[in-house]
């Protein structure tokens, strides 16, 4: 039997910066402490300040909050681009390296099929998605 992943070679991705993952249906960004100091840091305000701003308690977790019709709170969508890329959440920055994403050859297509990213630019090694994947499933 092989023990390794389907994506054992790797699998292409770039981000294509389309803001179609930060724009569109609802649903949660999940966020730690740690990722609300960083994001409030690089604004310059808070954490508190961003906290009553920025973010939203759902049962005992936190997200960041939506605009109308499910578009994150960040996205800038005239210069199409997150206004904290370079303090994002770890949710974010570990897409499309998602468990649900690449359980399947498939599961990758459907992906694929709705993100321009999958499938273009550098190889990404087996190793970086495993740490992908392990970030998001802390």
């Amino acid at each position: 039997m092989n023990s390794h992943p389907w994506y054992n070679q790797g699998l292409r991705f770039q981000c294509a910066a389309c803001g179609d993952c930060c724009t569109g249906a609802p649903g949660y960004v999940w966020i730690n402490k740690a990722e609300i100091k960083a994001m409030s840091a690089l604004l310059g305000i808070g954490t508190e300040d961003f906290q009553k701003r920025y973010v939203r308690l759902i049962g005992k977790r936190k997200s960041l909050v939506e605009l109308a019709g499910g578009d994150c709170i960040f996205f800038d969508n005239q210069r199409r681009r997150c206004q904290v890329y370079e303090a994002r959440p770890r949710q974010c920055r570990t897409w499309p390296f998602w468990p649900s994403n690449i359980s399947s050859p498939q599961s990758w297509q459907e992906i694929a099929d709705r993100c321009p990213g999958c499938n273009l630019g550098p190889i990404i090694s087996l190793e970086e998605i495993e740490t992908r994947v392990q970030a998001i499933n802390v």
